[in-house]
């Protein structure tokens, strides 16, 4: 079992090296990490964000461990150098389609959300989101008007062997949760989102033991505010995902709490916190690696189907959280490594 390290840029190599630690303190036989250069960090060292020795390994990896990318040296190149480019390389090369971002309020944190914590308390949910379609894969452009003015123009689409490759991520998700997928989308008023409910409605036979119900977007941003407990998994698109992944990640109350996945036909996933490279704090040893650390779980659990040590993970952030190590993003005067440390400890 082979995991690809690529630390990146900013805080993503702190985070990264308590990731590693917990993954080394559960002992997993057979288990074995490579390293490689990604982002601003490979364009400086290699000319490129995605070096080609850093994609070979990728590929060769059962999964990937990421840290972040972004480097205010690097805002002033041309787009294809920017680090950024780096994810979308990989999501491209690996084949990386489906999201999956869990968003979760841990016990005694509740106060840390912008909701009530009563309301807050009951967030558990998990977003499964297309990465490979919609407005941000179609043809688009920006054409001069007769009147001297611009009009830009994005075409969203979806075939149905696009939505239905994800459906059955969504389902799949439910089964091993609680039995519930709520499929997002605007059928009232897009051609493409009717072709979305039509396809996972009849997805859906495949599955009788779970509960499939629909909403239209705006709805769902209101009642994750409103009533998040009664969200389970959600399945929906590239656009109106990545905005209610975003918000439900807010509503747990730090990203420093928020892990991600990204994973490909095969289960071969890219995993990484969802926090950014946040370049402000970077070599301070301030960092939450939590989100990190519970990336590690989901890679244990979805890439290499150990879900007895991605549980000893979780249970292990869970405790370090109740014993009162916590960072500056939750109030607390904890570091990065004395976090990593509290959780391996418990593993």
């Amino acid at each position: 079992m082979k995991i690809a390290v690529l630390p990146g840029d900013g805080i993503g190599p702190e985070v990264t090296r308590e990731a590693v630690r917990v993954l080394e303190a559960l002992g997993i036989p057979g288990l074995s990490l490579e390293y490689a250069d990604v982002g601003g960090a490979a364009y400086k060292a290699h000319g490129h964000p995605l070096p080609p020795a850093t994609l070979d390994l990728a590929r060769s990896a059962d999964a990937i461990l990421f840290g972040a990318v972004g480097d205010p040296d690097c805002d002033s190149l041309e787009r294809a150098l920017r680090p950024e480019q780096a994810i979308l390389g990989l999501r491209k090369e690996l084949g990386l389609f489906a999201n999956l971002r869990p968003a979760k309020v841990f016990s005694g944190l509740e106060d840390f959300s912008a909701l009530r914590p009563e309301v807050a308390g009951a967030i558990d949910l998990l977003i499964v989101r297309e990465l490979n379609g919609d407005v941000y894969f179609g043809d688009k452009g920006i054409e001069t008007l007769p009147d001297g003015t611009r009009r830009g123009w994005d075409m969203m689409s979806y075939s149905e062997a696009e939505v239905r490759r994800i459906a059955h991520v969504g389902f799949r998700a439910a089964q091993g949760r609680s039995g519930r997928l709520c499929s997002v989308d605007k059928a009232n008023v897009l051609e493409t989102s009717q072709v979305w409910r039509d396809t996972v409605i009849a997805v859906a036979a495949d599955y009788p033991d779970v509960e499939l119900s629909h909403m239209y977007v705006d709805n769902a941003a209101m009642q994750l505010v409103r009533s998040p407990g009664q969200f389970d998994v959600v399945v929906t698109g590239n656009l109106f995902g990545d905005i209610l992944s975003d918000q439900a990640s807010m509503c747990v109350g730090s990203i420093g709490l928020l892990a991600s996945a990204s994973l490909s036909a095969g289960m071969q996933g890219l995993y990484e916190p969802i926090h950014g490279s946040a370049p402000d704090i970077a070599g301070k040893g301030l960092a939450n690696p939590m989100a990190c650390v519970l990336s590690a779980a989901m890679l244990l659990r979805h890439s290499l189907a150990l879900e007895e040590q991605a549980a000893r993970i979780e249970a292990a952030v869970a405790g370090a959280l109740a014993a009162g190590y916590r960072g500056a993003d939750l109030g607390g005067s904890y570091g990065t490594a004395a976090i990593g440390s509290a959780i391996a400890e418990r593993l």
